[in-house]
Formats: structure tokens, sequence, C-alpha cells
């Protein structure tokens, strides 16, 4: 009997579109023989649809206004109905034994989704509400892993109402420093920033994505990421790197093809700091709560140091992505790595 899945995708976030690519990678590698698929686009207003064209606006590319077509139905998931996914008039349109939110960013990979799939009674792959949260908010997330004593940059957490003073900030972080919205995804919002004037405009523009930013000491450093799967026992890739070519990786350098950046896995590294890597990797999973997936992203300095940047735990599964990249030099196909992330949750639940 084929397992029913749902492939969540599309969001509210700014990373909208970057989540309709993820989706149509992963139904691309699917097995129809072991799966049946139903798509469920979300709008930018947070609306759900199903249409049996989505896979062809997937297909397509058509990542602007893949969730919506003319014959789109909304629907919801039913609470306590075990997957039971109806449509407006409480109809049922499919049960489903487990949900994939190829979600990133706020309302997708926070907890916000989780939790109402909890309610739902349904499993779903990924991390659960708690570390969902904890792995969205740089300022708790960074707290927690040096609350573990994990290595980390330095950094100040601000609200709108806080005085952001740049004497301040250049005494405790020196310069340049990166300002960042503390729960936002992808470089969305992300400067750099080496003077007053900058710091300014900076904050103003992170502010635009959160009520909270944080402001962080720039790692002078090669840029490091880890793919790691499993819930009680989990395993880590061989790590790769990101060689940006410019002043940091931003949302341009991460999905536009034109970029610079040049994306290497497995990344060229002596056996003890690649071990060193993977090690560290698990542990931060594991500190954050984080369940199924996630990618951990450091830096490591000239020295051998590593310092650990933060984790993602819905990473982008794009054609250009480096978490099934990772995973792929490390002996796990696309169409393996997803089927295993299915297995996986519904063992967890």
């Amino acid at each position: 009997m084929k397992i029913k899945i749902g492939i969540l995708f599309g969001g509210q976030s700014p990373e909208h579109e970057v989540s309709v690519r993820s989706a149509r990678n992963i139904v691309a590698v699917l097995n129809p023989e072991k799966y049946d698929l139903t798509l469920i686009g979300i709008d930018k207003q947070g609306r759900w649809f199903c249409s049996r064209s989505l896979d062809k606006r997937l297909a397509q590319g058509d990542y602007a206004e893949a969730v919506v077509t003319n014959e789109s139905v909304l629907v919801a998931l039913l609470p306590g109905g075990q997957g039971q996914l109806v449509n407006m008039r409480g109809e049922e349109i499919s049960r489903l034994d487990v949900i994939f939110p190829v979600l990133h960013g706020p309302y997708g990979e926070d907890g916000v989704v989780q939790g109402y799939l909890r309610t739902a009674g349904v499993p779903y792959v990924g991390t659960g509400i708690l570390g969902s949260a904890v792995g969205m908010d740089k300022d708790v997330m960074k707290r927690l892993l040096r609350e573990a004593n994990l290595p980390i940059a330095n950094f100040i957490a601000y609200q709108p109402t806080d005085t952001i003073d740049f004497a301040v900030v250049k005494s405790k972080l020196g310069l340049p420093v990166f300002v960042k919205p503390a729960n936002m995804g992808s470089s969305v919002g992300v400067s750099r920033v080496t003077n007053e004037n900058e710091l300014n405009a900076a904050c103003r523009e992170a502010f635009r994505y959160d009520k909270k930013i944080i402001i962080e000491e720039e790692i002078t450093g090669r840029e490091i990421e880890c793919a790691v799967i499993g819930n009680e026992n989990p395993r880590a890739s061989l790590p790769g790197e990101i060689i940006v070519n410019q002043d940091y990786y931003s949302y341009k350098a991460k999905y536009d093809d034109s970029s610079p950046t040049v994306l290497k896995a497995p990344a060229d590294l002596p056996l003890a700091i690649q071990q060193k890597i993977m090690t560290l990797a698990i542990q931060v999973f594991k500190t954050l709560a984080a369940r199924g997936l996630a990618r951990v992203d450091f830096f490591l300095r000239p020295d051998g140091g590593v310092i650990i940047n933060e984790i993602n735990t819905l990473p982008g599964f794009t054609s250009i992505s480096m978490y099934p990249r990772m995973w792929d030099v490390s002996g796990l196909s696309q169409e393996q790595l997803v089927e295993e992330l299915i297995s996986l949750s519904l063992a967890k639940n």
C-alpha cells in the first residue's frame, strides 16, 4: 500500500520562492509507486490550496504563482483528524499518513506549522515545535549554544525600543559587524557594516523583517556546512564549503545561478578538522532539540578554530542547495535521502 504524503510548500515568508523550488526537487525524486502525493500550496496570505495541476506548475518552474490555479480549492487539516485533509465544506479530500513541510523562514520552520500539524495528529518530517522555534531565533539559539560551552561568535541582541549605540557595538564586537533579523533565513535582511551610518541603515533594514535583531562580530575564515540526519542517533555528512568570492553569503549568492559563489562538496579539509566539524554538528543538533534533519553552518578560522554560525532545521532542497549535495557525496542519493526523512518522521511520531 502506498504511503499518502502531503507536500506542504510556499508560505508567508520572504523565502516563499525558495520553498517552491525545494518542493519541485523533492516531488521529482519521490517514487510514484511508493507514494501517493497530495500537493498543498500555501499562498503569501497563509491560505492552503489543493489543485490537480499544482504538480504541473511545479514542473514548469512557475515559482511565483505555483500555489494557486484556476481549479484551486481551499483546504485545511482537521484538528485531531489524524491527517484528514478537508475542504471548507468539511468534506474529506484525503487522509494523509505524513506531511513533508518544505517551508523556509517564519511560519514554516519556526514551530508555527509544526504546532498545527501536532494538533492535527499527523506525522511530519523534521524538527518539532521547540527545536524549530529555538533553531529559528538566532538570539535564543546562540544563548543555548553558549550555555553548552559550544564555540560561537560574540553578539548583541536588540529590540526596537533599545538604544543601539555605535560606540558600544564597536567596543564589544569590533568592526566590521553583521546585522541580522533574529528570525529569518537565507540571509534575508542581513547587512555587513563598517561604520555608524551603515549600522543605522542596517538596523532599519533588519527590523523590517523581525521585532528582534542581532549584531554579531565578523569571523574571518572559511564557510563550512555540515548536514545532519536522524532522531535519537543522528549522523553527520561529509562537510561542504561555500566559497563566496564576495563580502558575504547573501540571498543572491545562495539562489542566483549567475552568482560567483562556488559550492564545494566535500570540502577540502584535513581529516582531523573534518571529524571535528562532524562531531560539532551532531552536538549542535542535540543541544537545540533538532529531529529528522538540519544543516549546521560553521566558520573555520585560519588557525584551525571552528566557530558555530547557526542551525537550519528545514534547509533548502533546491537544485543548488548544499544539504542534499553533502549527502550525495556522503553516499546518500536525493531519492534515498527523502525516503529516509519520511521514514524518520513516521518513526518519531
